[in-house]
């Protein structure tokens, strides 16, 4: 399996526009990051995590010409407002299947009606095969996907577990009961916004202490705002086995 992150940043992304912050005036590519979402692919198969409003530009800077479905976490802008850039890859190969929690989709339906359309549809709009995700393991093709439920807030959100990979952003708690089905996994990634708390995401402490109750191979930390600081400097910091992802790190699993 290889999994690559085409996004890393927040939904602001960094640098943050008209900021001087230091590290959004840096010019170290890895401290230049798109709204979050990770490219993942194993056979002959490629699903992306999210598609956020940088989803066009980050399916060319990563040359691919073909996704099989497109998995949500939630509902959020930067994680759902690349909806639309689907329509090459449905030009291509036909109707994309999308999983999502049944609230997310019923979003996704007010926000896009006219790709939801069934009558008197815009020919130029693409068209979705809808997958309800419960909690509760799903196969994509001969893979069984095992959704992580935790909560953003207030509001659910779903991680997911691909065999040896688990991949969890936006989260501020998750139950025990929920940890337990990552437990020990080679890759671990889950977001780390900034060292400061705060209400819906962990922050760095936070984030290393899920690490530590998860007891992955390795972990990458996603979902990182400028308050973080240059990666150079943050990732020397970093316990052993735990590392600060950048847009278009490619792993394998």
């Amino acid at each position: 399996m290889k999994v690559t992150f085409l996004g890393t940043g927040t939904s602001q992304g960094v640098p943050i526009i008209g900021s001087d912050h230091p590290v959004c005036l840096s010019k170290d590519p890895k401290d230049k990051r798109l709204r979050v979402s990770v490219l993942v692919e194993w056979d002959d198969y490629t699903y992306v995590i999210d598609c956020g409003p940088d989803f066009r530009y980050q399916m060319l800077r990563a040359e691919c010409k073909r996704i099989d479905g497109v998995i949500f976490t939630h509902e959020h802008a930067d994680h759902v407002a690349g909806l639309d850039d689907i329509r090459p890859f449905y030009f291509r190969q036909g109707d994309i299947p999308i999983y999502a929690h049944k609230r997310v989709l019923k979003s996704l339906i007010k926000k896009y009606d006219y790709i939801f359309a069934t009558k008197n549809k815009y020919p130029g709009a693409p068209t979705v095969i809808t997958n309800r995700v419960k909690n509760k393991p799903f196969q994509l093709k001969e893979l069984e996907v095992i959704p992580v439920n935790g909560k953003h807030g207030d509001l659910q959100v779903f991680g997911y577990r691909f065999g040896d990979f688990a991949y969890l952003t936006d989260m501020k708690t998750v139950k025990d009961k929920e940890i337990e089905k990552i437990k020990n996994v080679k890759v671990l990634v889950v977001n780390a916004l900034r060292y400061e708390p705060h209400y819906s995401h962990f922050n760095l402490d936070e984030a290393l202490e899920f690490i530590k109750k998860v007891n992955p191979g390795k972990a990458y930390l996603t979902h990182i705002s400028h308050l973080l600081g240059f990666h150079e400097e943050v990732e020397k910091t970093l316990p052993e086995n735990v590392f600060l992802a950048h847009d278009e790190l490619q792993i394998t699993i």
